[in-house]
Order: C-alpha cells, then structure tokens, then sequence
C-alpha cells in the first residue's frame, strides 16, 4: 500500500504541477486583473455562496460510494445505476434551495444570473467528483489523475483563446470566465462518464425510492461533514460581501480573494493526499491492517511542505503579491501570511480527517466541524466590521489551525497512535530553522534569490533531519 500511495501520488503530483499552477496565475488571477477587485469579489462571493449548500448536491453520497466500492466492488453497476438517477434528482432541490435563498437576501438580477450557471457548474463537479469516486474506489489511480485535471485543462484552453486572441470579437467580462468554466465541465463529466460505465459494463438508469431511502440514511453522516466543512471554509467571502456596505464589501472580497486564491492552490495538492488515502485507508481498515506507517509517512509528506509555505508567506508576502497582481497588493499581503499558517491545520485534516472518514468516525467529526462552522461565523461577526478581510483571515487562520489539532487528537486516541517523542523533536527543530532560513534570506537583495534560498534550504534540511527519507522513498517506489 506504501509503495501505491506513494508512485500514484508522484503521477498527480506531476500533473497538477504542470496544469493547475497555470490555471491559478496564468488565466484566474489574469481575469482578476482585467476584470478588476469589485467585478471578481462579486463572482467569487456568489462562487462560494453556490458551494455552501452544495452538499445537496451529494448529501454524502462521493465519499460514503467510495469508501464502500474500495470495500466491496462488486456493488458498482448496481450502485451506479440507482445513483445517477438520484443525482438528479438532488440536483433539483439544490438548485430551488440555493436559489430561494439567494432571493431572501436580495441577490439583483446580475447576480441571478452569475448564479444560475453556477449553480450549473456545481452540479457538473459534483457528478464528476461522484463517477471519481468509483474509479478511485477500484483503485485506478492513473486513470483518476489523468481526469483530476481534464476540467482545468479545457479551461486553459478556452479561456487562453478569450483573452489572448482575437478569434472571438468581445469584451472579456465576468461572465465569460464563468461560461467557460460551464463548457469545460460539460465536457469532463461526459469524458468521465464513459469511463465508469466501461468498468461497469451496461446499466439502466433507476428511480428505487426504497434504494435511495437505505443509501441515504448510511450517507447522511457524511453529507453533515461536508455541509459543516463547507461554511467553516467558505462562508468568508460570503459574509465579507454581505456585512460591509456597497461596494465594500465586494472589494473586500476580492482583496480576500487575492489571497485565497494562493491557499486554495496549495490546498488543491493536499486534496490530492486525500482523494488516494480514504480509499487505501478503507480498504486497510477493512482488512485490519496497520496503518500506522502511512499515517506517519503521508502526513511528513503534507505538513513539511505546509510548514515550509506558511513561513516563507510570511516572509515575502508583500512581494509575491506585487509580482502577481496590480492594485490593494498591501492590503492582500497581510491576508496571504495569516492564511498560508493556517494551510498547516487545513494539512492536517487532509490526513487524519481521510482517516476518521474511512474508519467511518461520522459521529465525532460532525462534532468538531460542528464546532468549528460555530466558532468560525462568530469570529467573522466580530472582526468583519474592525478588520474587514484581514479579519475575516484571523477567523479562517483560528478555525483550520482548531480543527487541525482536534480531529490530529481523535485519530490519534482512536487508532492508539504513537508519533514518539523523536519524531516531535524533529518537527519543532524543523520550524525553528525554518524560521531562521527566513529572517537569513532577507538579507539577500535579490528577494526572488533569497526566497528560492530559503525554499531549497528548508527542503535540503529535512532531507538531513530525516524526515524525508531518500533511500527508504526510493525503496518503496521500487519494491514490488
């Protein structure tokens, strides 16, 4: 299992390195640029409204099919042809609830109308994300790393054609960058349809309520995480636009969003720890096999990368925010440093949280994300109206680094883990020279120079304090 993880996660790492990086600061952050501050904070306001409620969209279903297929792969042509139909069929609800309370709180008609395709768009990647899950289930990693960056792929493309030729007579606006995104989905969720039902053989799409009522009952648990997870990481931009006046409060939230486009590109690569991990741990778990070494060597992998990019974002986030974007580079700044710290808890919930998932601990995960979506929406309430974005980072940066260590300290008492003394040594060793890299390479003039220093050093050092271990890496991949 060691040997899989770790060779299927180098293929995704590959991948996503050379596609979703260009997405990121080649095309989204361009669009910002163009689009200016208060056009984006009004798309990616409503972006993370639509994912708010999308859990309606699978209430659970993508994560409860993938844990059960990797345990019994039998289920599948049966599963598949009860599911697409309830899809459906969620898809529906989720659209009547998502657009009843964009209504309540008095979206305008250019708002309706961004939100009806994202609305679109979100059912789109719910259903990819579902017909994923099966082919990650049977444990057909390359294939799965192969669709995980069809969608940014397609986008590149047409949204390169949109803004650097002029095949198209427009204007580029907002919507445009939204109807591209539309059409690459369209065509991935067709792509990853006929891979699925080449695994499953031939089905016949059902509607069993008595099926969907037994599914969803066993599905429900991992609906409420997802929902509760959702508004604890979501909900800031949202709140951002709706606390603060017009139009501050959308500029505010496309200072927000200057930032967080940086953490959710570094979260997209823990993301990909997670997706292979919950299938491998259920079926570990299954089998009653110790998963103590995997534990162990998927989080190193994880948190000293996380560690290494929340320090250096400290050091140089005033230059790496002049370098990619044109305006309120200071204000945005602030907000990448708090954020990028906490990408460390957010790491460690990509780990254990995958491991409490596949164990199937429902109970105590709903506790914490429980806690965490309260503890995060009364922060935001505070610090909005004093602190506007930077306070709604404080909150996101308290919250992650909160439920990092709660469900680090569940996995810990349930699975009776052991980290040992040694290796928390290490650990703290590291972040002290870490920091100490940092304060060092801005001595250099050259901040580009000093920034890659800091970076090959830190990398360099854990190599030498053994947390990334060569030989035994080199020895996995080879093993047999």
């Amino acid at each position: 299992m060691k040997r899989k993880f770790v060779t299927n996660l180098i293929l995704l790492l590959f991948l996503n390195l050379l596609i979703k990086p260009f997405w990121i600061f080649g095309i989204d952050r361009t669009v910002q640029n163009l689009v200016g501050n208060e056009s984006y904070g009004l798309y990616f306001a409503l972006f993370n409204f639509s994912m708010l409620l999308n859990i309606l969209l699978d209430v659970g279903i993508t994560n409860y099919n993938n844990r059960n297929i990797a345990q019994h792969q039998f289920l599948l042509p049966k599963h598949l042809s009860n599911i697409i139909g309830l899809k459906f069929m969620l898809a529906g609800v989720y659209a009547v609830f998502t657009l009843g309370i964009a209504a309540i709180i008095g979206y305008n008609r250019v708002q309706f109308h961004l939100l009806f395709f994202l609305i679109l768009n979100q059912f789109l990647i719910s259903f990819t994300l579902y017909l994923r899950s099966n082919i990650s289930a049977l444990h057909l990693f390359r294939t799965d790393s192969l669709i995980s960056v069809l969608d940014r792929s397609l986008m590149i493309i047409i949204c390169s054609v949109l803004l650097f030729t002029h095949i198209f007579p427009i204007e580029f606006t907002i919507n445009w960058f939204v109807y591209a995104q539309t059409i690459a989905y369209v065509a991935t969720t067709l792509i990853t349809l006929l891979v699925v039902l080449q695994k499953s053989g031939k089905i016949k799409v059902k509607i069993d309520p008595v099926f969907f009522r037994v599914f969803l009952k066993k599905s429900y648990p991992y609906a409420l995480l997802i929902l509760l997870m959702s508004f604890y990481n979501r909900i800031d931009s949202v709140m951002l636009e709706r606390l603060l006046p017009h139009p501050l409060g959308k500029e505010q939230a496309g200072i927000y969003a200057q930032a967080f486009r940086l953490l959710d590109a570094i979260s997209m690569f823990g993301a990909l720890f997670a997706g292979l991990l919950l299938p491998i741990f259920s079926r570990m778990i299954k089998k009653k096999e110790e998963v103590g070494q995997i534990v162990k060597l998927s989080f190193t992998l994880l948190i000293v990368p996380a560690i290494i990019i929340a320090v250096s974002s400290l050091y140089y986030s005033h230059e790496i925010m002049d370098l990619l974007y044109h305006a309120t580079t200071d204000a945005s700044a602030n907000i990448l440093g708090i954020l990028m710290i906490g990408f460390t808890g957010i790491a460690t919930t990509y780990i254990f949280g995958s491991l409490l998932t596949a164990n199937g601990s429902l109970k105590q995960l709903n506790i914490m994300a429980f806690m965490g979506m309260v503890l995060n929406v009364i922060l935001n309430l505070v610090l909005i109206p004093r602190f506007q974005a930077q306070g709604s980072a404080v909150a996101s940066l308290i919250t992650q680094i909160s439920t990092g260590v709660a469900q680090l300290i569940l996995a810990l008492y349930i699975f009776k883990l052991k980290p040992g003394i040694p290796y928390i040594f290490q650990l703290l060793i590291f972040i002290g020279v870490v920091v100490g890299f940092g304060y060092f390479s801005k001595q250099l003039e050259n901040w580009i120079s000093g920034y890659l220093a800091m970076i090959a050093a830190s990398v360099l050092f854990a190599v030498l304090l053994r947390l990334f271990n060569l030989k035994d890496l080199y020895q996995i991949i080879r093993a047999e």
